[in-house]
């Protein structure tokens, strides 16, 4: 059993939608617009979201953008329902990070196979994000859903900050100079100097106090991630 949003404002559909996710044994919650979806999300989890894109409040694509942004709700699978049926509304949607859409009118039993497809894929994916986490004391780092968290609560990392504490844990007690870490976690910038990598490895550190201790200056190398991290 999984538990499904449902954010639509059309009554019919939504007794619809509620009456064959509930036979095929999902619990299900009802929003009737945006912002009470929003809501709804963040204040109990799910398991999948169907999301309108014609909603009374708010677009539905702002709804998904929002979601997406949030670290908390950043692989949650989001099926979009359109009637709109335009080409743009769908790149748009899933440019944005929706995992699926289908088009009014639809098939009921197309619709549930696709709800039952995404639920899958998102129990395998977390199932490989399991297996791939490292976690040290407090410090757990997920490269499958891409995040870190600190004591329990998501933290925001840039896009290099989370490549260079990555490399660093995935090979704890290696010490790496400056140009070979940025040849390893490099963005593609144009000027690259020594000291790029100063400014990374301060601002990782300060980010995720108080396991900052864990990403070691090893003088006259560069850095290191601390071989005894995971002990306790």
């Amino acid at each position: 059993m999984a538990r499904i949003l449902i954010i639509e404002d059309e009554p019919d559909l939504q007794t619809l939608l509620r009456f064959n996710l509930e036979k095929d044994g999902h619990q299900v919650v009802v929003a009737g617009n945006g912002g009470d979806g929003l809501h709804e999300l963040r204040r109990s989890a799910f398991d999948l979201v169907l999301l309108d894109l014609m909603l009374p409040d708010r677009d539905g694509l702002e709804v998904c953008r929002i979601v997406r942004s949030d670290p908390t709700l950043a692989t949650l699978p989001v099926i979009m329902v359109t009637a709109k049926g335009e080409e743009s509304d769908v790149v748009v949607g899933l440019g944005l990070g929706a995992d699926d859409y289908v088009t009014k009118p639809f098939r009921i039993k197309e619709l549930l196979a696709r709800v039952k497809v995404r639920l899958l894929r998102a129990r395998e994916e977390a199932a490989d994000g399991e297996r791939r986490r490292m976690q040290f004391q407090g410090l757990v780092i997920d490269p499958v859903r891409h995040r870190v968290l600190i004591d329990d609560q998501p933290i925001q990392l840039t896009l290099t900050e989370f490549k260079l504490l990555h490399f660093l844990a995935s090979h704890a007690g290696v010490a790496y100079d400056r140009y070979g870490l940025l040849d390893r976690i490099g963005d593609g910038d144009a000027v690259v100097t020594d000291r790029t990598i100063d400014v990374h490895v301060r601002n990782l550190r300060r980010k995720i106090e108080p396991y900052d201790r864990f990403v070691e200056t090893v003088r006259g190398v560069g850095y290191r991630f601390s071989e005894l991290a995971g002990d306790v």
